[in-house]
């Protein structure tokens, strides 16, 4: 393997789990430790250190500058919008993490801090935006547009034409019709029309 950029995952619960697990079959990032609460620091999540609090972002910047939110976005993305500000303030990069076991077409674009897990698809001319989850096995179908800060949780479908504004949860399995506009919480296992 070539050289690979460090990089800090912010969180360390059951997301960064799986993020870790995307990142390791990616291969392009060496990851340096893991910011969580500052009552775990020296544990350790799938054999990487959590190496400091939320307080010390700032400090690690001097030797790190790219990071990833691997927090998860459930009821709600405020702590994943309140890091993702914080991060940017500080002037963290933000890298695109994308599964070598995803695709997304090279007609597609996803903007900064985004993770595209396992056998996620994302067609022709769709856009997602910034610091979004696209979880295991969603899809993102031609021309569908998803905001900034969203989720779309595993095994979910978004079809051709729709619009996901900002901050908005697709729960697991959830399916929408063409050209749908969805906000907030769509609820797991629902049509969204």
């Amino acid at each position: 393997m070539t050289h690979a950029e460090s990089i800090i995952l912010v969180g360390g619960g059951g997301h960064c789990r799986s993020v870790i697990d995307v990142i390791e079959q990616q291969g392009r990032y060496q990851i340096a430790g893991i910011v969580d609460l500052k009552e775990n620091i020296g544990k350790q999540v799938l054999g990487y250190p959590i190496i400091a609090s939320d307080s010390q972002l700032w400090e690690l910047f001097y030797s790190c500058k790219n990071a990833v939110i691997t927090v998860g976005h459930i009821r709600t993305n405020s702590l994943r919008l309140k890091l993702y500000e914080s991060l940017k303030e500080i002037g963290y990069n933000f890298p695109v993490i994308i599964s070598p076991l995803a695709y997304v077409s090279r007609h597609a674009q996803i903007d900064e801090g985004t993770v595209i897990m396992h056998h996620a698809l994302i067609n022709a001319n769709a856009i997602v935006g910034k610091n979004c989850i696209i979880n295991s096995k969603a899809l993102i179908e031609h021309d569908a547009l998803v905001g900034d800060h969203c989720h779309v949780s595993t095994a979910s479908v978004l079809n051709g034409g729709v619009v996901v504004e900002n901050n908005t949860f697709v729960g697991s399995n959830a399916t929408s019709k063409q050209e749908a506009n969805l906000t907030g919480f769509i609820r797991a296992g629902s049509l969204a029309k």
